[in-house]
């Protein structure tokens, strides 16, 4: 069963940052296209960044280029650098995992090319 699992969120003040991370269980995980997305308080969800299997990334206009999308594959782990927070990142930031051999698609940000869902991790940012 393929089962992502974040953490790593956290309370900081606007200007800091933080870096969630993502362990996945369930398969072999340098070889999954995945992805980190967000749903702020009263705001629809949205694709903060992606990773593709090869290893080329994709973000949301949104980060604005404070944001890195990297992984640790000997530790089956995605992290998300945040940097330069503002209190519009606090949301709670969920990672998703695609079937096996599924490209990174421009489609990626609906989120309707991922089979597989974290429970989500905390990030609030204060003024």
């Amino acid at each position: 069963q393929v089962h992502p699992v974040e953490s790593g969120g956290g309370s900081v003040q606007a200007g800091g940052s933080v870096r969630p991370s993502c362990i996945t269980y369930g398969y072999t995980y340098s070889s999954w296209t995945m992805a980190l997305f967000r749903q702020g308080p009263g705001k629809e969800r949205e694709g903060v960044a992606a990773l593709d299997s090869d290893g080329s990334s994709q973000y949301s206009d949104s980060d604005q280029g404070r944001f890195s999308i990297s992984r640790d594959s000997a530790k089956h782990t995605l992290y998300l650098q945040m940097n330069n927070l503002t209190p519009e990142d606090t949301a709670t930031y969920y990672c998703a995992a695609a079937r096996p051999n599924r490209p990174l698609m421009v489609t990626w940000v609906a989120g309707t090319d991922f089979d597989y869902w974290g429970g989500g991790t905390q990030v609030t940012v204060s003024e």
